[in-house]
């Protein structure tokens, strides 16, 4: 069971650099909504950044960066744990118990292993294969009930639940089988320039991309020069996807439903309507904007947010560890019993 009297809530991102649109409305937003009812962990997960090439000071940059743009995004300190994987670090151990309850064919058969390591060709690590692994480790290691994640990570979240059952099978009745919860609203926003595809930070063309700390002057140039189609209706059909797209951005960004801006925007033009979208673009990420620059110059502040994170996380952790080691066999140790 939970530690906790509420239930948990845990949900982590690597530290890659700026947020965009579709990270917030998708994802960030829901988060939120927990902050009241749930125990809610938020991991920054610099150990799984370095599974791809990366630049050291580039990822510790990423990571103290990563912690002021969620807390301007909302999520307060004073209601959740956020968090550094690293710090943690019996997270690892917990991913090297559990890789030995896994078959290697399983984790071969992962789609994103296939994608990234046909990507990098005979460059790939052992790291890309094992990622899995140490997710389901952070997930597991927290006894979370909960764990929103985006569609793509739907295949990762199976191979938590299935080894939580396998050790639990194994050793005792130890992990919680953790409950995935998808996004609702706006989670799929796509990209401007293509909007058969998500919106993603990745993409070549960063016309395509709307990040959370674009002024309002790129905001507006990139909307307007969103890609719609050859008709004048502005309505959700599926031979309208730069339209959807728009209109799922507004009503995510207003509140309003996307039929009450069909019904507003009848018979009026695409250009009146890209205004409209990109001026309610600028009104929502104003506030966190003016946060965000605020927090990203205070070093200390987001260190003692940090280290407050790291306090809560270790306690959890460390106590699940315990157990888990005693039913491995192991011999604990002085320094397992610290925490």
């Amino acid at each position: 069971m939970s530690d906790s009297k509420k239930g948990t809530v845990l949900t982590c991102v690597q530290p890659t650099g700026q947020l965009h649109l579709g990270n917030y409305l998708g994802a960030i937003k829901n988060w939120v909504n927990y902050l009241d009812d749930y125990e809610c962990l938020f991991g920054i997960v610099d150990m799984h950044a370095i599974t791809m090439p990366y630049i050291p000071a580039e990822l510790r940059r990423n990571t103290l960066d990563c912690v002021a743009q969620y807390v301007a995004c909302g999520l307060d300190p004073e209601k959740c744990s956020i968090f550094i994987q690293s710090q943690v670090g019996v997270h690892a151990d917990l991913a090297w118990i559990l890789g030995c309850l896994c078959p290697l064919g399983q984790l071969e058969r992962m789609t994103q292993y296939k994608d990234k390591s046909k990507r990098q060709g005979h460059t790939v690590g052992a790291g890309l294969l094992y990622y899995p692994i140490l997710q389901a480790a952070d997930i597991l290691i927290y006894n979370a009930d909960i764990v929103p994640v985006g569609e793509d990570q739907k295949q990762h979240l199976e191979l938590t639940r299935d080894l939580a059952e396998k050790f639990n099978h194994t050793y005792s009745e130890t992990f919680l089988i953790p409950e995935a919860r998808y996004p609702e609203q706006g989670a799929r926003i796509m990209s401007l320039q293509d909007p058969t595809h998500k919106m993603s930070k990745s993409d070549p063309n960063q016309n395509s991309v709307l990040y959370l700390w674009d002024s309002p002057t790129i905001i507006r140039k990139k909307i307007m020069s969103a890609v719609t189609d050859s008709g004048d209706h502005i309505v959700v059909g599926e031979d309208k996807a730069g339209i959807t797209n728009l209109l799922t951005i507004m009503s995510a960004a207003t509140g309003t439903s996307i039929g009450d801006l069909e019904d507003h925007f009848d018979g009026k033009g695409y250009g009146e309507f890209k205004q409209a979208v990109a001026e309610s673009v600028v009104a929502m990420l104003e506030p966190l904007q003016i946060k965000y620059e605020s927090l990203k110059k205070d070093k200390e502040t987001l260190l003692k947010i940090i280290e407050s994170g790291l306090s809560n996380a270790q306690k959890r952790a460390f106590k699940t560890m315990n157990k888990v080691y005693r039913k491995v066999g192991f011999i604990e140790s002085k320094r397992q019993n610290l925490l």
